[in-house]
């Protein structure tokens, strides 16, 4: 039997501050997105996938983005990965961190982020989706709001509404856990013009 290894990083990158704030983009929603949409590797990991002799592979997920989604869970916010591979290690991190949903193997994000803005009653304005890839694409056309890590593809880059400090696996998802949560501190009238210096 194929055993999955997590590898957990804990040192933060140099892109964040001490008590794990960020700024939200100019652009970002006035109003409190309902549902973070992640792809997988290249969001939540480094894009890396250690094969082992023994048939078994790990992964590494950086420690602040599980706890930055952690606090989205607990403030009501739904949390779905939409990963093209399927993985023992994505499986067992989102059944540690008690995600909302996982889809492996999924090669038309687009389709299955529509089936999931329909199954939990939400609309494309609700949603925020984060991608690094091409494959990443169509769902970005899906989604209200978009996101890519610093180190995406120059495509991704050039699509996406905001693009992070840090790169994937590195800090990008607990960045725009932040931006959620602030706004969904504030009222929903309110708006939030510090860029921080994102794009």
């Amino acid at each position: 039997m194929q055993e999955a290894r997590i590898l957990t990083c804990l040192k933060p990158s140099a892109s964040q501050t001490s008590d794990m704030k960020h700024p939200k983009p100019a652009t970002f929603p006035v109003h409190q997105p309902r549902l973070l949409a992640l792809d997988v590797d290249g969001v939540l990991t480094d894009n890396c996938v250690s094969i082992h002799s023994d048939n078994t592979e790990s992964k590494a997920f950086y420690i602040p983005d599980g706890a930055g989604m952690r606090l989205l869970l607990e403030a009501g916010i739904a949390v779905v990965w939409i990963s093209g591979r399927p993985s023992a290690s994505t499986d067992l991190r989102a059944k540690e961190l008690q995600i909302t949903q996982l889809h492996t193997g999924i090669r038309d994000k687009a389709a299955c982020l529509l089936s999931i803005l329909e199954e939990l009653s939400l609309t494309p304005e609700d949603v925020v989706y984060v991608g690094d890839d091409l494959i990443d694409l169509p769902a970005f056309e899906v989604a209200g709001y978009t996101v890519a890590p610093s180190d995406a593809q120059p495509e991704i880059l050039e699509k996406a509404t905001a693009v992070t400090h840090a790169a994937g696996g590195k800090g990008a998802v607990r960045e725009v856990c932040d931006w959620i949560l602030s706004t969904s501190q504030k009222p929903s009238n309110s708006a939030d013009t510090d860029s921080g210096g994102l794009s």
